[in-house]
């Protein structure tokens, strides 16, 4: 199993080099059933695991000028905020029973995972569906920005990421694009930049709470920093659309094994 679970690393980056998304919300999934990490550790590690990967990818955006700093503030620091308080208090304070339900234990450990999953069935319709949305304005340098949309948005993405442990970029790049003005090349690179950094920092308060097996979380990062590499060099021979519609429909897949596995199978 912990063969496959570093050969999934590799995946998780691939993903991202290739689509520019999803591979985050793989991670929690291979953390806790290929390399049977608890749902608690793994929300931890894969904060590190998605800040890494996707600081490596929006570098990549950077170069090519596809970075927009004051929107990443804007947008980044409410949920940044986000982040910290739910990793420092809200974590902490979910019992690890929470109740039984016709004989149905739920733990701290399956209510994550159950929460994780319907995010992962919400983002892969976001991957299946064609991208409809419509820039507020077309013209990057004179931004509208709606301040209140993008304030709570962040809030929220901060939110779930500290719970969940995932990017949540399939809730940062609609919201950019509706709310800010950013074509989508750009709304990608802003968000990959956000989700750097509210991951990796979001981890830092990890750092004193749990016991971090660094040897592990930097080689299973490096695999996944590698398959950027890798899904980069292919996607100019594989069209990213279609694959990524394809990648969608085993996210949602994958997200319906894990609410039938938690719910029904403990």
């Amino acid at each position: 199993m912990e063969i496959l679970g570093y050969l999934a690393a590799i995946l998780i980056g691939l993903s991202l080099g290739l689509t520019g998304s999803g591979g985050s919300i793989l991670t929690v999934p291979i953390l806790v059933y290929l390399m049977r990490f608890s749902p608690v550790i793994s929300t931890a590690y894969s904060l590190f695991v998605v800040g890494l990967t996707s600081m490596v990818g929006s570098f990549k955006f950077y170069r090519k000028g596809l970075v927009n700093f004051k929107t990443a503030f804007v947008f980044g620091a409410p949920s940044l905020l986000a982040v910290l308080l739910t990793r420092r208090f809200v974590v902490p304070a979910i019992p690890e029973h929470i109740i039984t339900l016709f004989g149905l234990h739920i733990t701290k450990g399956i209510l994550l995972m159950v929460i994780f999953a319907i995010l992962m069935v919400f983002a892969s319709f976001s991957m299946i569906r064609k991208s409809k949305y419509s820039p507020a304005q077309e013209d990057n340098g004179s931004q509208d920005i709606k301040y209140i949309p993008v304030l709570l948005q962040g809030v929220a993405v901060g939110f779930v990421s500290g719970l969940v442990g995932a990017g949540g970029g399939f809730l940062i790049i609609p919201a950019l694009v509706l709310f800010t003005g950013l074509d989508m090349k750009m709304a990608v690179g802003t968000s990959l930049f956000i989700i750097a950094a509210n991951s990796l920092l979001g981890f830092v308060g990890d750092i004193f709470t749990y016991d971090i097996n660094w040897g592990f979380l930097i080689t299973f990062s490096a695999l996944s920093v590698f398959g950027i590499f890798i899904g980069s060099a292919l996607s100019t021979r594989i069209q990213g659309e279609k694959l990524k519609t394809g990648f969608g429909w085993f996210v949602l897949a994958m997200g319906v094994y894990i609410l039938i596995r938690e719910i029904f199978l403990q």
